[in-house]
């Protein structure tokens, strides 16, 4: 399965982890469909360590501090699949404490300040195209809609 992230500043296409990251996957590919990430706003950037996104405060008219909110519910962590390590263009999935994500994921910039996420955050895709995309994001830009393409 793979999957296009709509930004104002291009398209990021991903790869997912099915077999690592099973349930983490499906509730991002859930979460997509149901429209639930269009018009979110990418509210963390960090040059040279990752830009975070997926807070429904973030959303236009949304209540709360953006990077605090989430779906409603909370999801288990997968860290023990073979591609558990934070690259460069590896999607993960953030979260408050073991156990607590839901909707904010991160994609890392490169692999330099990142190994300390491995097996604490779960990574459940890759871009493989529009790399040069996850540079160009600054806070407050836009996921405009994120497409799942299923094989």
């Amino acid at each position: 399965m793979k999957g296009i992230i709509k930004t104002n500043k291009g398209e990021m296409h991903v790869t997912f982890y099915e077999s690592d990251a099973p349930k983490t996957v499906e509730n991002f590919v859930k979460l997509a469909e149901s429209g639930y990430y269009n018009g979110l706003k990418w509210h963390r950037v960090l040059p040279d360590f990752v830009i975070q996104g997926g807070c429904p405060n973030t959303r236009e008219g949304g209540k709360g501090m953006p990077g605090t909110g989430g779906p409603g519910y909370q999801i288990d962590c997968e860290l023990t699949g073979d591609n558990q390590f934070h690259d460069r263009g590896v999607l993960s999935m953030a979260h408050a404490g073991r156990n607590t994500g839901g909707s904010q994921f991160f994609v890392c910039h490169s692999r330099r300040n990142t190994a300390h996420l491995d097996r604490n955050h779960t990574c459940f895709a890759k871009v493989t195209e529009g790399l040069n995309v996850i540079d160009d994001i600054r806070e407050g830009d836009s996921i405009d809609s994120i497409e799942i393409i299923r094989d």
